[in-house]
């Protein structure tokens, strides 16, 4: 019991993990306390003494007007030295920049509160270190879907913002020791990079979807929505963007299946509740992307692990990959405005030397 009440009072520190930040640029740049806890909120870098993760962050306004993207690096996320939380957040509708910035500063407090929680009942009902360490993905599970209920019940009965029609997507991990954890709410999409072998006997990286794009028509996602009577139809001039309708209007037209707020549509089958998956880190994986549709919309996976591991410094790995979506999408995509560019690479071991 001495290892779970250490576990909860470190998870009680990080509650207040916004007040103190080192690493990045501007205000998120300056040196803060001498503490194993750091928050990023913009573009820039962050990294812990004493740790192997580093984390490189970059967000670049579209053509559409404000950026709507907004992103989180929590190090030393209250559960032991090491732990990471980040988070990577996509705003849609008129306030869409409001709920975004909202909902990336109540879901990591809110997840830490409900994983205190599961890991209290958890140390109650079977107080055992090893039967703990075997439950954790399952409680980061539960944790999430309940703080992501959580979150949007919050959303909803706001008197702050509107988000009826305007909502946000969240796409977040939990690095736990050599626990990952991935929830996604929406489109974002997280990638691995990993080795493998290649076919001259060496090593390669290699490129692992972690995460589902949340789209109208993906069967599950289309069956839902259509089941809840909403519609899902692409309109003349977007062959191939599929978007959700209400049955007897012509609103709103989302892009994304699963999102925060967006009011409008949730009695029409677009949900919250995320998809949490997991996976053990291992000596051959080195860092995963997380990066908004704006990035994904243009850059394959492939591309995405070999801009960031050809990045000759980890501080600039996230700007060089927004920096080429960006250029993608004036080459590939002529006549479109070109769409917010966010992601966030975060590394699990040291550069070699």
């Amino acid at each position: 019991m001495r290892h779970i009440s250490s576990l909860l009072q470190g998870l009680a520190r990080s509650l207040s993990v916004g007040k103190e930040r080192k690493g990045g640029d501007g205000d998120d740049g300056k040196a803060a306390a001498a503490t194993a806890t750091a928050v990023l909120r913009t573009s820039g870098t962050l990294w812990g003494e004493g740790s192997e993760t580093f984390a490189a962050v970059c967000s670049r306004r579209g053509e559409k007007g404000i950026n709507q993207d907004c992103s989180i690096v929590c190090e030393g996320f209250g559960c032991e030295e090491g732990s990471v939380l980040c988070g990577i957040f996509d705003g849609h509708g008129q306030w869409g920049h409001y709920v975004a910035k909202a909902v990336r500063e109540s879901l990591p407090p809110a997840l830490l509160r409900r994983w205190r929680e599961a890991v209290t009942l958890a140390s109650l009902i079977d107080g055992g270190e090893k039967r703990l360490c075997e439950c954790r993905p399952d409680l980061w599970r539960q944790s999430y879907l309940a703080a992501c209920a959580a979150v949007d019940a919050e959303l909803r009965a706001s008197r702050r913002l509107d988000a009826v029609h305007s909502g946000c997507t969240a796409l977040s991990l939990v690095k736990h020791g050599d626990l990952l954890v991935v929830a996604n709410v929406g489109d974002s999409r997280a990638v691995l990079a990993t080795a493998s072998p290649d076919d001259g006997g060496g090593a390669r990286l290699a490129a692992v979807q972690l995460t589902v794009d949340f789209k109208p028509n993906l069967p599950q996602e289309r069956e839902r929505i259509m089941e809840c009577n909403g519609r899902v139809q692409c309109l003349a001039d977007e062959p191939g963007v599929h978007r959700v309708w209400r049955p007897d209007r012509e609103g709103p037209g989302l892009a994304m299946s699963r999102a925060f707020g967006d009011y409008c549509v949730k009695d029409y089958g677009v949900i919250s509740a995320p998809e949490v998956t997991h996976r053990r880190i291992t000596a051959q994986d080195h860092f995963v992307i997380l990066a908004t549709d704006g990035v994904w919309d243009v850059v394959s996976n492939e591309e995405a692990v070999q801009i960031v591991a050809s990045a000759p410094e980890r501080e600039k790995a996230a700007k060089r990959l927004v920096e080429f979506a960006v250029r993608a999408w004036r080459r590939k995509r002529r006549g479109i405005a070109v769409d917010d560019c966010s992601a966030i690479c975060l590394f699990f071991h040291s550069p070699p030397s």
